[in-house]
């Protein structure tokens, strides 16, 4: 009896999780990852093909979950920070300041403005650095090898100074409820001031490479392409969104940390395409070198925490002199503190674009429940979008110009 392959081959997509249409004679179903090399991590795109042109790309996520949010709620406030540098790896500070803000929203403190000021500026630092990243994969994905090299020298210095600050490279836990867990140490500043002085030089140097190069033109101009109502609708954010000519930040939207003060510009594109969104993350590195600067020139001095010893710890010195001091360390590490009955929820714009922690309080020393709104999920949905109708070629170029970082989406 003769066997029809094509329907094995359905039922075996089915029993995966695939739902697809009847297929015809010329139409072709390939899996994209999850080992792809240009995926991003571990991500899994089902992309049925009419030759080379895409008909239907379907994601399948979850291959890294780890079950962060869950486990937040089972560790202090304080020590769910650590959780928080896990998702977006790539944007520790800023995953730090959104769960932070969320906290502090729920105890109904701020902190001072030295405290505001410096964490403005780690996440700047932190938002060049990301795209940096970004940037050197797209590229890399692409073909365009010397730019990977060359923004990753740009990026081992804000990895230097975030070294310099914490003692670590990646995942700092450095912004906590409450303000930071340390001030700048002697000569921060001045390294920081000097990687802003040479910072529009080397984009430049990446933009002459890039922006009038043919290869890197067709590769990325009129692909991806994606309208703004589609974006709203699916809920897309950050330079994606802006990409198609929205312009929406939260930090100008709805500012924190005091952003209403500072002077810089939303950069959106027009052509709403993978150049357009290119063009954007470029644009974007020059007004964060701003931000920092303006935070270098005007940093207030004063204290960088709340004056709470419940929710602050004392600093190191005072251990060795003051046994409240000593009672106060151990209970806030043993046991944290206790916000009072209540919800919070706080937007940021991270380089993706807006995250925020939803928090339950029901008094007690611990998250009731624990929920991340990740842009990389979001924007993950817009890539079916972008990708039918063009070249399997294309689906590389696409998913870069989203900059997803699997570690969030799966959480």
């Amino acid at each position: 009896m003769a066997i029809d392959t094509r329907e094995l081959n359905t039922n075996s997509l089915q029993a995966q999780g695939i739902t697809i249409d009847k297929l015809d004679d010329t139409s072709l179903v390939v899996n994209m990852g999850p080992q792809h090399p240009s995926t991003h991590g571990v991500l899994r795109v089902v992309l049925e093909l009419d030759g080379e042109t895409i008909t239907k790309a379907v994601c399948h996520i979850g291959y890294v979950h780890t079950g962060i949010e869950k486990s937040m709620e089972y560790q202090t406030y304080l020590k769910a920070v650590t959780n928080t540098d896990r998702m977006d790896y790539l944007s520790a500070h800023i995953n730090n300041a959104a769960y932070t803000l969320s906290v502090e929203k729920l105890l109904g403190i701020e902190p001072p403005p030295r405290g505001q000021c410096l964490r403005v500026m780690l996440m700047e630092i932190q938002r060049i650095a990301s795209h940096l990243v970004g940037l050197a994969t797209h590229c890399l994905d692409i073909g365009a090898m010397t730019v990977f090299f060359y923004a990753f020298v740009q990026r081992e210095k804000l990895l230097d100074l975030t070294e310099m600050m914490s003692g670590v490279r990646m995942m700092p836990s450095w912004i906590v409820p409450g303000g930071l867990r340390g001030d700048a140490p002697e000569g921060w500043f001045e390294r920081a001031k000097e990687f802003c002085d040479g910072f529009p030089k080397a984009l430049e140097e990446i933009e002459d490479l890039l922006n009038a190069n043919p290869i890197w033109r067709d590769r990325t101009q009129g692909v991806g392409y994606i309208s703004a109502e589609d974006c709203i609708a699916l809920g897309v954010s950050g330079p994606t969104l802006r990409g198609s000519g929205v312009d929406w930040d939260v930090r100008k939207a709805t500012p924190y940390c005091g952003y209403e003060d500072y002077s810089f510009h939303v950069p959106v594109g027009k052509y709403c395409d993978v150049y357009d969104r290119f063009r954007v993350r470029m644009a974007e590195m020059y007004q964060s070198r701003e931000i920092v600067k303006q935070c270098i020139e005007r940093m207030p001095s004063g204290p960088i925490n709340v004056d709470d010893r419940k929710i602050v710890p004392p600093p190191r010195r005072e251990l060795d002199n003051s046994m409240e001091a000593v009672i106060h360390h151990f209970k806030l590490w043993t046991e944290g503190f206790h916000p009072p009955v209540g919800e919070a929820y706080v937007p940021l714009e991270s380089p993706k674009g807006e995250i925020g922690f939803y928090l339950v309080s029901d008094g007690t020393n611990r998250p009731y429940r624990s929920h991340m709104r990740p842009p990389s999920f979001m924007n993950l949905q817009a890539l079916s979008k972008m990708c039918e109708g063009r070249l399997l070629a294309d689906v590389v170029a696409v998913i870069g110009s989203i900059d997803i970082v699997l570690g969030e989406i799966d959480r």
